[in-house]
């Protein structure tokens, strides 16, 4: 079972007339390129901490401005961890996930405080 972005490429394209068919099939086909895409992508960058987009693009046989799409498409989605140094073309992987509990201890303590607001809004009425 190949996984391979070309063979998948020169298969749609040659069978693109009966493709462009079926609309459902269209819409099936771009979600399988993008899943395909973005796994491709996941399996080349993980062994590096740094590496160059041009490199990835070359290996993986796509423009770069497609590969460079992508990527970032996949950082925002938060689906790999990195960052991308558009200035000299390289792709920053960072080890794990570590995610910062700041802003879910933020929403607890916001939480917790309207509670004791609460609280505290009843007893004042109680005393008036």
């Amino acid at each position: 079972k190949k996984r391979d972005i070309s063979i998948f490429n020169n298969t749609i394209s040659e069978y693109n007339d009966e493709l462009k068919k079926a609309p459902v099939v269209q819409n099936h086909l771009k979600s399988l390129y993008d899943n395909l895409l973005e796994k491709n992508l996941v399996r080349i960058i993980e062994p590096y901490s740094r590496v160059q987009i041009a490199h990835v693009a070359e290996t993986i046989n796509l423009p770069y401005d497609i590969v460079e799409k992508k990527l970032s498409q996949i950082i925002l989605d938060k689906k790999f961890s990195g960052i991308l140094d558009q200035g000299s073309g390289v792709l920053i992987v960072y080890d794990g996930s570590e995610s910062d509990q700041t802003y879910t201890y933020a929403l607890d303590t916001i939480t917790h405080m309207g509670k004791v607001v609460d609280v505290l809004f009843k007893k004042a009425q109680k005393l008036s």
